[in-house]
């Protein structure tokens, strides 16, 4: 719950006190266009390497690999262009920073690992209530 909470209250907080900060140092109306034009990149940077991840998750899934890593990576694609369209400094640096193929394939090592020890870790209850 605390994560929740940090997540939408905290973040919009910092990200507005930046924006107030950053408008007040280079202007508002380049404020506005630097937020328009890293939306507007973000988005078409994230469908370029979405498109281009789903070409390689067909082209391994034809191959008869399962591809693990890949599905990962347009997650974190998908993540990228949201923090990108979403205004604000943080988010938008958040978004490049995932869309450079060396960052996102040290988070996608982090997510697989993340993920293979919370299925791994799984256990399932059968309880017959009869």
């Amino acid at each position: 719950m605390l994560k929740l909470f940090a997540l939408f209250t905290i973040v919009p907080l910092v990200e507005l006190a930046l924006l107030i900060k950053l408008g007040s140092i280079i202007g508002v109306l380049d404020t506005i266009l630097l937020i328009v034009f890293t939306g507007a990149a973000g988005a078409i940077l994230a469908r370029t390497a979405g498109i281009q991840c789903l070409f390689t998750v067909r082209r391994q899934l034809q191959s008869g690999i399962f591809p693990a890593d890949e599905l990962c990576s347009g997650l974190l694609i998908l993540i990228a262009g949201a923090f990108l369209i979403a205004p604000g400094l943080l988010t938008d640096c958040a978004g490049l920073a995932l869309l450079v193929p060396a960052v996102r394939g040290a988070v996608t090592t982090q997510l697989r690992a993340y993920l293979e020890k919370k299925i791994t870790g799984a256990r399932i209850v059968y309880t017959d209530h009869r």
